[in-house]
């Protein structure tokens, strides 16, 4: 193992009162803050640092547009990894390690990176057993009652890619990555080496047309996990008791392709959306990666459709042969695959 999940992200903002003002309401708890930088943690210890323009701490050399998350800084399970992973890097980087032990270093294609050795607290997650016919999880028993989320970890971040090729191959080979589903026209989804998560990175391409895409490295969401629907809705009641209106977005629903949950809440001030998530599948090496369309892999429901999601999407999905391992654009007419153990014959 090596890179294991999400350590920090760093955002670039204008507005530091209103961000720092959202993400202590949105449920993570602040650790410090000062004229030109606040620092909230999750439940595990993971991190947001939002900082202001022109600060010194923010990368230097990166192409990335837009405010919103300009370095992720992602956790390697022990030193002895991390200087596997810098000795490899430093052949063609320039790195920049800091006080806290955190190496910095921007990608050819401009994204900045940062890589820290670092262990997150253990959290556990126990979520209301579900009644349904036939079977009681819960006999005398109500659900919890939770009066606000209270995000545990820092599942994924997911960027716009000019050239999402380019990228699959750089956090494949350089960084340990792992392909675990590709989106047709919309992107691939990679996770680390040393987690369990569906991914941990969802490297979307920027010039799929989609609102806010365009043609640029930019920030699109941050994934906050929490335990299931009722916390994510409890939070968003939360934020709209406080006077929060959030304007357009997904809003409530559930991924076919991940399985996972979702709430999705824009938040101009921090350059993208952030996600409420839960129940995202889990996987190891011996995954076999996939290929969707991209609208049959979108959903299962939404609460409120886009127009583009309107017509009831074809099945759309297979196991990627040993060509399909890489990104793939959308197919203007989509393979209807029989069922997907037929495809993995």
């Amino acid at each position: 193992m090596a890179i294991t999940g999400i350590r920090r992200l760093v955002f670039l903002v204008d507005d530091l009162e209103a961000t720092s003002r959202f993400f202590a309401d949105y449920g993570l708890k602040p650790q410090a803050a000062d004229a030109h930088s606040a620092r909230f943690e999750v439940l595990n210890g993971a991190q947001v640092h939002l900082l202001r323009r022109g600060h010194p701490d923010l990368p230097k050399g990166s192409v990335q547009t837009g405010i919103g998350v300009h370095e992720c800084v992602w956790s390697v399970d022990t030193p002895e990894a991390l200087a596997a992973l810098t000795a490899d890097l430093a052949r063609d980087h320039e790195l920049a390690v800091d006080a806290q032990g955190v190496v910095h270093f921007v990608t050819p294609f401009g994204q900045a990176i940062g890589l820290q050795a670092w262990q997150p607290r253990p959290v556990f997650g126990a979520p209301s057993p579900a009644n349904t016919p036939g079977h009681i999880g819960r006999l005398n028993q109500p659900r919890k009652w939770l009066a606000r989320a209270c995000p545990k970890r820092i599942h994924h971040c997911v960027w716009t890619f000019s050239d999402v090729q380019e990228a699959l191959e750089y956090y494949r080979d350089r960084l340990g990555f792992r392909l675990t589903d590709v989106q047709k026209g919309f992107g691939v989804y990679m996770r680390a080496d040393g987690a369990y998560e569906h991914h941990n990175i969802f490297i979307a391409n920027a010039h799929a047309g989609m609102p806010g895409f365009d043609g640029t490295l930019k920030f699109h969401h941050a994934n906050f996990e929490v335990e299931d629907i009722d916390e994510m809705m409890v939070g968003k009641n939360h934020l709209d008791r406080l006077g929060y209106r959030f304007e357009g977005g997904w809003g409530l629903g559930r991924h076919r392709l991940t399985s996972a949950a979702f709430l999705y809440l824009r938040v101009p001030e921090l350059g993208g959306e952030m996600e409420y998530g839960a129940d995202c599948d889990c996987v190891d090496d011996s995954w076999k990666v996939r290929v969707w369309d991209g609208a049959f892999g979108t959903l299962i429901f939404m609460h409120d459709l886009p127009q583009w999601l309107m017509a009831e999407p074809r099945w759309d999905v297979a196991y990627a042969t040993a060509e399909q391992l890489r990104y793939l654009p959308a197919d203007p007419k989509p393979v209807a695959a029989e069922n997907l153990a037929e495809a993995a014959e």
